[in-house]
Order: C-alpha cells, then structure tokens, then sequence
C-alpha cells in the first residue's frame, strides 16, 4: 500500500519499491542477561583470545582506516585445511547481511526473477523488494521439510531466474542440500547467478566451499560470516567467496572502508583460534542429540536437521510459552509469520548444561509429565 503523504513529508519521494516493501526487522533489544535461544548466537562468546586482541588495540589503529590484507592473507591460506584460495575469490563485509544486500545491488534488476525457498531467512525478500525484482518460491516437502529439487529445477527452466538463494543449511528448516545438488543446479542456467548461504554450515558438515573449483563453476558465490560459530554477531564481519570477475563485480558497489578495524582484528584472533571454535561446534552437537532424546520421549512434534537450532511445535500457544519462557530468563523464538510453520517455536542449541536449563522450564511450562 503506498501511505506516502506529500503534504507531510518535506523530502523528495522515495522509490515505489521502498514505499510498498516490508521491512526486515529483528526485536533484538532487551536481550542482555538472559539465555539467548531466540538467535542462534554462539551462546558462549567468542574465544578469550578475541577479548585480548581488541584490549591490545592502540588509539593510532582507531584513527587511521581499516586495513585488509592480513585477513584477506589468512583466509586465502588457512581459511580452509584443504585448499587455498586467490585473493581476488573472497569478499569482506560488515556481516553476512551486508554481503547479500550487496549482491542483490549488483544483480537484483527491476522485473526480473528472484527464486528462493519458503520459509527461509528474512532478510533476502526485502532485498530484493527493494530493487523491484519479482519474487518466486517453492515450498520444502511433507513434514521432514525436504528440500523441493524437482521443482526449483523446473522453476529454473521456466523462470531463468536472475537471481537464486539457498540457505545451506536453511533458516528455520535446517533443511540441507548436498554440494554436488548446488552444483547439478548451477549447470541449468548459466545465467543464473546462485547465492549460497553457509552460516550453519559448520553444524552440519558439508561446505560447497571445500571443493567448488570457481574458475569452472562462475555462477556461485558462497557466504560465510564468524557470527554463528566464533560469537562475533556484535562485530559484523562476513565473508564471499566465487569467481574473481564475479567478486570483483560486487566488490564495486561496496563502500571502501564498510568494515571496521575491531571486526578485522577480532577475526583474526578469533580464526587463529580454530580450537575455540571446533570445540564450540562440537559442544553444541553433543547438546543437539542430548535435547534430540529429550523431546524423542514426548508427544510434543519437533524438527531436528542442520543448524543449531530445531523447532517445536508446543501445546500452548507459542506466544504465551515465549512470554513466559522470556519471565524464566530464556528468549526463544516465535515462527508465527513464516510459511508451512506458523505454529512453531524455533529454538537455538547452546551447550549440554543451557539445554538442561531450557528443558527443565519448557517441560514445566508446557505440560510434560
């Protein structure tokens, strides 16, 4: 609906697409102190190394603008054990977000196709309701929430989508497709520029990243970010990886300086803690298959896949146990607004000793003898 009043507004008018586009927005206010399930957070902070490197900052590196080469340097050669990557193949941004709204300022056209799933991550339908694009989408399969192959293959064929997203594994599904699946998809339409989201992928196992050759393979571009896994959420800083020419495109409608000095410091203290983090990984698995049994033992419908995170679908009405869980000092999250799960709850996993917390309160709020 375009609400938009000359009478009362003294600035010039703003593009129709941003008039009439629903906006992204995430209630992330209020949350300090408590058990946070509601964002699939690390929910333990990142390596204590992080914390040092950014005490250790001098007010001469906060005065001078960021620099990028240190980084782009570790993640061209340690990023990965198993192969190395060119300078010119990855991109740095202020968090995954700013990657993918970045992307679709290089590709999203007025008019033309946009195909994702549904339900999936948020933030990419007002990205590309922003430039106007038109949007499509296949919905997962039966309860299991399968990914719909057949049909995004057909949609494919049909549509030559512009542009094409998989959140690897997705959000809030935690539906995974294979490497191999992404790859046989990009191979339909040469055209079609397939964005591959792999903020979870490190709970789940199997990274398109550890074997997509980008010089045969031109129309992928995978992101990662060290939110999810190394605990910097607060910091924002993400990554893109894909062909040079393709990187280098989106490099272009980037700011110079977007990310921050304390962002590239805490990433590299937080990468040459690769400990740190694989523990983490493993904690957060070892507390998915304890909650998994858990909730095995009950009537209550749940989904467990890829991610660390799972759904609930609870006796109560989900924002009356979120309320109440949020008064037991826990925040989980309410799916109410997305497609095929309106009745759930998605939960984060944290580690054993918060998921026997969350437990403990959820069966005595939600009725469970």
């Amino acid at each position: 609906m375009n609400d938009f009043d000359p009478l009362n507004n003294l600035f010039p008018k703003p593009r129709e697409e941003i008039i009439n586009m629903h906006s992204y927005s995430a209630p992330l206010e209020n949350r300090r102190n408590l058990l946070r399930l509601d964002f699939n957070e690390n929910t333990l902070g990142p390596s204590p190394k992080v914390l040092e490197a950014l005490q250790a900052i001098n007010l001469d590196e906060i005065s001078i603008y960021p620099e990028y080469n240190l980084l782009k340097k570790f993640l061209c050669d340690q990023y990965l054990d198993s192969r190395k990557f060119d300078n010119d193949e990855i991109g740095i941004f202020n968090g995954a977000d700013a990657a993918i709204n970045a992307i679709f300022n290089c590709f999203g056209e007025k008019d033309e196709i946009f195909l994702t799933t549904n339900p999936t991550f948020g933030y990419y339908s007002p990205c590309a309701e922003m430039r106007g694009m038109k949007k499509i989408t296949c919905s997962y399969v039966g309860e299991n929430f399968l990914f719909p192959i057949e049909e995004f293959r057909e949609k494919i064929i049909k549509y030559n989508p512009n542009l094409i997203f998989i959140c690897n594994p997705n959000n809030p599904t935690g539906t995974v497709l294979s490497a191999q699946e992404i790859i046989n998809l990009s191979n339909i339409s040469k055209e079609s520029l397939i964005v591959v989201d792999e903020l979870y992928e490190k709970f789940n196992g199997d990274s398109l990243l550890k074997s997509i050759d980008f010089e045969k393979t031109k129309n992928i571009v995978i992101i990662q970010s060290l939110s999810k896994t190394a605990g910097l959420a607060g910091l924002r800083i993400g990554f893109t990886f894909g062909n040079k020419s393709l990187i280098q495109y989106i490099n272009k409608v980037t700011g110079p300086y977007d990310v921050n000095s304390f962002a590239i410091t805490a990433a590299l203290a937080a990468l040459n803690d690769k400990s740190y983090v694989d523990n983490y990984v493993l904690e957060v698995k070892k507390a998915k298959e304890w909650i998994f049994k858990k909730f095995k033992s009950t009537r209550i419908r749940t989904h467990f896949s890829g991610g660390n995170y799972f759904l609930i679908w609870p006796n109560k009405k989900p924002n009356t146990l979120i309320q109440q869980m949020r008064e037991k000092g826990i925040l989980i999250r309410s799916m109410e607004n997305k497609q095929d799960i309106g009745n759930s709850i998605r939960v984060s996993i944290g580690n054993k000793e918060q998921m026997r917390f969350f437990w403990n309160i959820y069966k005595e709020l939600d009725f469970i003898n």
